[in-house]
């Protein structure tokens, strides 16, 4: 493997720009600049991101240790300043549709809930009561899902803490606000919210009004000024830019919601390619110029989400590497630790699509014995259960990869575009047997990279907001190709084998 080598004009600087990068179990602060028409970064902390447990009535609820998390912030911050300065900007990306609400005083109530908590049960039908899903869906686009904001927002109905909130803010700005004090929701985060509208890019009153008849509350106050990415903010806090020695350091929107970070860095030609952006969870789709908001795409649960440089990320949200991370976590806690790296060189020696499960199922979905929820799975579709670890991961990634080839059909037909090519960035690059499945599933090529799309999506997008970088969004996907090591991955196997285990699940 080596890097391409096109190199694509950009402004020489010496400044750095610095990226908040925060996933759903760690977080990290990079800082990169530009030379040569290539993006060099160094990784300035890192640090884990562990959600809390916590009483809540008669239920215990899950939330997010905000405050470890903006500690985690600072401590990067404060080495990117102090060792790697002057720090033109800063960007925040994050994962969607969490929030924190603001009461008048601008303080924060209560730490911001997980998506994966259960407070939106029954929720989503209060609403829709208010506004049918096919309308909901013709106005925002959004791939139902029972966490988006939208339903959280509801949950709060009739609570003391909804009643004193003046403000709803995303996770990453919430912290923007704590770093610069402005209060706005960046467009392609907004977009996963169930409130705004896919067309006009602005606050969907319908939608808005919907909400406020089910919780009782004027809803529209709550949500800030709405700015795209690649827009500059402003300065730090005074006593926080002294602190960290980020004197006149500005934060900048980039693409707040880490896929549209992660998509804008996926060195493709939009036109025939598609995407995954594999971590925790997998974002899988094609570029647009518009929304698709038929009544197909919804029935397909489809998502019209924004990117950056006024492009449309058309997705579905699959399942990820959030099996694999469950299982581990469950055999380390039975006593029985695994090793990766040997589990996945084992898993290429198991019999492939000996079992498969719909890894979207929502048993999926909660934290808790993975492999269990496995076995019982296979057994509900008539299948013997993997016998072992190994067998596990395969059927793992098996799935995984069934379900890429599923959404990538469905994303081509539903949108019209042909497909030649998928691209795969984020964790799931350095996965050499998901990759080769992947191809194997789809009966496409693969290219895998880079790994860390999201940070080099929200360093770019930075430079292209200060003037360092020229160009917009072809500008950014050259200079990643150009600063990246690509793995292309053929298809192998038998097609016929995967259309069996396609109709083992949907048919």
């Amino acid at each position: 493997m080596s890097p391409k080598s096109a190199s694509p004009t950009s402004a020489p600087t010496t400044e750095s720009f610095a990226a908040v990068d925060l996933g759903a179990s760690s977080g990290r602060v990079l800082v990169g600049h530009l030379a040569d028409g290539r993006l060099h970064t160094v990784e300035a902390s890192r640090f884990a991101n562990r959600p809390v447990s916590v009483p809540a009535g008669d239920r215990t609820a899950l939330r997010w240790d905000v405050l470890r998390l903006w500690r985690g912030v600072l401590a990067g911050l404060r080495v990117a300043g102090h060792e790697h300065g002057p720090v033109r900007s800063v960007g925040i990306d994050t994962w969607a549709v969490d929030h924190g609400l603001l009461d008048a005083d601008g303080a924060l109530l209560g730490n911001p809930v997980h998506y994966r908590d259960e407070r939106t049960s029954g929720v989503p039908e209060r609403v829709f009561a208010e506004l049918p899903p096919a309308e909901l869906y013709a106005l925002t686009g959004v791939q139902f899902q029972p966490f988006n904001t939208i339903f959280q927002l509801g949950a709060t109905a009739g609570t003391a803490q909804l009643a004193a909130a003046r403000r709803m803010l995303l996770m990453p700005d919430l912290l923007g606000y704590w770093l610069a004090g402005v209060e706005v929701t960046e467009l392609t985060n907004a977009s996963t919210t169930g409130l705004l509208d896919a067309t006009t890019r602005t606050w969907s009153a319908r939608a808005v009004a919907a909400l406020s008849a089910a919780t009782g509350v004027d809803a529209g106050p709550l949500l800030a000024p709405l700015v795209a990415p690649g827009h500059v903010l402003g300065p730090l806090r005074p006593h926080l830019a002294a602190e960290l020695a980020l004197a006149g350091t500005e934060l900048v929107a980039v693409g707040s919601h880490d896929t549209a970070s992660a998509v804008a860095a996926v060195p493709m030609d939009p036109a025939r390619a598609a995407y995954i952006s594999s971590g925790t969870w997998s974002l899988v789709g094609v570029e647009l110029a518009a929304p698709v908001l038929s009544e197909a795409s919804r029935a397909a649960n489809f998502t019209n989400e924004l990117g950056v440089d006024g492009t449309v990320r058309y997705l579905r949200n699959v399942a990820g590497l959030w099996l694999l991370s469950e299982s581990l976590r469950t055999w380390a806690a039975q006593g029985r630790p695994a090793d990766l790296v040997a589990l996945l060189a084992a898993a290429a020696h198991v019999s492939p699509l000996a079992c498969v499960v719909d890894v979207d199922d929502p048993a999926f979905t909660p934290p808790g014995d993975m492999p269990a929820r496995i076995a019982a799975a296979a057994r509900r579709t008539g299948q013997r259960p993997p016998a072992d670890e190994a067998a596990t991961v395969r059927c793992i990634l098996d799935s995984l990869a069934l379900g890429y080839r599923r959404a990538i059909r469905q994303a081509a037909d539903l949108s019209g575009r042909q497909i030649d090519v998928v691209h795969v960035v984020g964790g799931g690059a350095r996965n050499r047997l998901l990759c080769q499945l992947t191809a194997d599933a789809t009966g496409l090529p693969v290219v895998a990279g880079p790994v860390e799309g999201t940070a080099m999506g929200n360093l770019l997008v930075q430079a292209w907001a200060t003037g360092a970088l020229p160009g917009g969004l072809p500008a950014i996907r050259e200079v990643v190709a150009a600063s990246s090591d690509l793995t292309r991955w053929e298809p192998t196997g038998s097609e016929a084998a995967w259309d069996a285990a396609e109709r083992t699940l949907w048919h």
